[in-house]
């Protein structure tokens, strides 16, 4: 694959499209389809895909009795005509709206043109008839009418409600119209529509303005979007319509699976757009992964069957356009401040609520922890903290245990202690350094005869000493133990597997990715969880390396650095996320990676994100550690997962517990997915 190929949207499953506000004259089809071509051709220029415009935006919707006026009806028919012709040179698929008369009925009909040729032409369903608006009194409803053809603008053409769109030479872009109140109804068509294989549901709207109307729309497109596992795209009408009774915002909306991609400004004076790149590719794969979507398929008796898919070559471009898409570098942390601290104060609490249901069961007296001074460890005893304080359990039942080795620094040890000292509970300090010396001896490692032969088996005899202490404590204080690993070393096989970090009674931390955990410590100490000596400690854990310290420093000083074995766990958490949640290709992954993890524009770096991680990482880095990540998560570390402890789930997608979001053959091959990413990543 060429670079140029690989940057291309289109390559990577998603489809550009426009939800469009132009001006318009109230009864003046010419100017509006001017209008309509102009923004067209605007549309072209910036590689749309499909352009969705307003309900009736080619008559204008405020006419009343005009609608009945032969000479209007011709003249639309006409401009329409002229917007077909026209359309032989542009890219974008044009939804307009228009009154067309069919047998001698008038309706409210969405017109999709593409390339020369009207593919379809559907009605109005539901038609208001209450408050101010009287559709009854100029069109028939287009509800029922199914199966027929009708001629207008010189074409014979689809008409009817049940037609969906499919491009033959571009996958997944498939998409379904209907009309302003259809989708206020209790039975949208989209929803059958949707369940009939459509990915994109436009609406074209004209919807007058009144207090409080906005937020309704906004949450009617996000819940269409969410329930349909669909992108929305909604348009109302704007600038120019009649002003007789009603007012107009012009508000138009892009949303994707809940989430509002793009919108345009309220109450424009000029024509708008709102432009985003849909990952139709990713909604497909959410249906598939998702039964009971196709489980309602099949309770509305396979609705498919009941469409006519209009297939239409659509003949994109494979061009490098750019991606007109926000791509989060840290997809488990929220860029926006007021979501971050509603998702920590969730996931703080759903780990206590485990923890306390725990206690709770097994009635023990004592948790054992091992405490390291590192970010993992600190969070869990926090969650553990927080837990007996609710129980009213004196935090002096929980047992906290450093336990250093041959390459433990000072600076972690103080951690460790002053955190269990400002949190008040028994802290005790073993060395495991004697025994680990007689283990190594025991099996005749080199070490133990004076060789500096730092190994898997020297740094996994610490490990194994440090958890086989714990349970035997445990026993010992009739208590369980409390593990601390996190989601992004289970994913990357980061854990000493059977009596080692892998292993506890229950984790807390193991549906909590590294990079949520540093903010969740934050968000702890920020919002007076516990005293100001514990939260001034936990602030100063975050700045610790993330080493396991295993291995003592070399000759310069440099210790164990973990991102330097498994990579960057900003990259990694990443790759984590759309390979787990989404289930997308390598390559999509590397794609979505690369613009996400670009250079920054000054002013654009989040601010309650450290600057140390304002790393930018170039497409030849991004495949490295991918390539890694896919080895380690697909090939050898299944094992582990297959048999690590119960836990809370806390994040979405984000259990790898062969008990819930994740199950895998603990003997597989990561083979497809590498030779998938070798092959399309330059």
């Amino acid at each position: 694959m060429t670079a140029t190929s690989f940057h291309a949207i289109h390559t990577h499953g998603f489809v550009r499209v426009a939800a469009c506000t132009p001006k318009v004259l109230p009864g003046d089809p010419g100017f509006n389809a001017a209008e309509t071509l102009a923004l067209a051709r605007e549309g072209h220029a910036r590689g749309v895909d499909l352009m969705l415009f307003p309900e009736l935006g080619i008559s204008a919707y405020a006419i009343d009795d005009l609608f009945l006026q032969d000479a209007l009806l011709r003249r639309v028919e006409t401009e329409i005509a002229g917007l077909v012709e026209a359309s032989r040179d542009l890219n974008p698929v044009l939804i307009v709206g228009a009154p067309v008369p069919h047998n001698g009925a008038l309706y409210n009909c969405a017109v999709v043109i593409s390339k020369g040729r009207i593919l379809g032409i559907t009605p109005k369903s539901f038609l208001p008839n209450y408050r101010e608006y009287y559709e009854n009194r100029w069109f028939t409803p287009g509800f029922g009418v199914t199966g027929l053809e009708t001629r207008y603008a010189g074409q014979v053409v689809p008409f009817g409600t049940d037609l969906i769109y499919e491009a033959s030479d571009l996958s997944d872009f498939i998409f379904h119209t209907e009309i302003c109140e259809d989708f206020w109804t209790a039975t949208p068509p989209s929803s059958m529509a949707a369940l009939a294989g459509a990915l994109i549901l436009c609406n074209l709207s004209a919807s007058n303005i009144v207090i409080g109307k906005a937020d309704e729309r906004e949450l009617l497109c996000a819940s269409q979007s969410s329930r349909c596992s669909a992108a929305y795209l909604y348009s109302a009408a704007g600038p120019g319509e009649s002003t007789t009774d009603l007012a107009w915002d012009g508000q138009a909306s892009i949303h994707e699976m809940g989430r509002r991609l793009a919108q345009t400004d309220r109450f424009p004076t000029q024509a708008q757009m709102a432009l985003a790149d849909i990952d139709v590719e990713r909604l497909r794969l959410e249906r598939l992964r998702t039964p009971t979507f196709n489980n309602a398929a099949v309770a509305a008796d396979r609705p498919e069957r009941r469409y006519r898919r209009i297939f239409f070559e659509h003949r994109p471009h494979f061009q490098d356009v750019g991606l007109l898409r926000a791509i989060d570098r840290f997809p488990y942390v929220p860029d926006d401040p007021a979501r971050l601290d509603r998702d920590c104060y969730e996931a703080f609490n759903i780990q206590v609520q485990g923890l306390v249901k725990r206690l709770q069961f097994t009635r023990s007296q004592h948790i054992v922890i091992g405490v390291s001074g590192g970010l993992d460890s600190t969070h869990a005893l926090i969650v553990a903290a927080k837990a007996f304080d609710l129980l009213g359990k004196p935090r002096s039942d929980i047992l906290g245990f450093t336990m250093p080795g041959f390459a433990t620094s000072e600076g972690t040890k103080s951690n460790a202690w002053a955190l269990m000292n400002a949190l008040g509970i028994t802290g005790r300090e073993i060395d495991i350094k004697p025994t680990a010396r007689q283990m190594l001896a025991d099996i005749g490692h080199p070490f133990a005869g004076g060789e500096p032969v730092y190994d898997v088996t020297f740094e996994n005899v610490q490990a194994g000493l440090r958890t086989d202490y714990l349970f035997r404590l445990a026993n010992q204080n009739h208590g369980f133990v409390l593990g601390t690993g996190d989601l992004s070393e289970l994913a990357l096989g980061w854990c000493t597997y059977g009596v080692g970090d892998q292993m506890s009674h229950y984790n807390v931390n193991g549906s909590v990715p590294k990079t949520l955990i540093q903010h969740l410590i934050r968000w702890v100490a920020n919002t007076g969880q516990f005293d100001q000596t514990a939260s001034q400690t936990l602030l100063g854990v975050l700045g610790t390396e993330i080493s396991p310290e295993l291995v003592p420093a070399d000759s310069t000083g440099q210790i164990q650095s973990t991102q330097a074995k498994i990579g960057p766990y900003e990259l990694q958490d990443f790759n984590l996320y759309y390979i787990t949640r989404y289930g997308l290709r390598p390559s999509k992954v590397a794609f979505l990676a690369w613009h996400a993890w670009r250079d920054v524009e000054e002013g654009e770096w989040p601010p309650h994100f450290p600057d140390e991680i304002r790393n930018a990482y170039d497409l030849a880095q991004i495949k490295t550690w991918l390539k890694l990540f896919l080895f380690r998560f697909f090939e050898i570390s299944q094992f582990k997962r297959s048999a690590m402890p119960n836990g809370p789930k806390v994040v979405s997608g984000g259990n790898l517990s062969p008990r819930g979001d994740w199950r895998a053959p603990s003997d597989g091959t990561a083979k497809v997915w590498l030779e998938e990413l070798e092959a399309n990543v330059p």
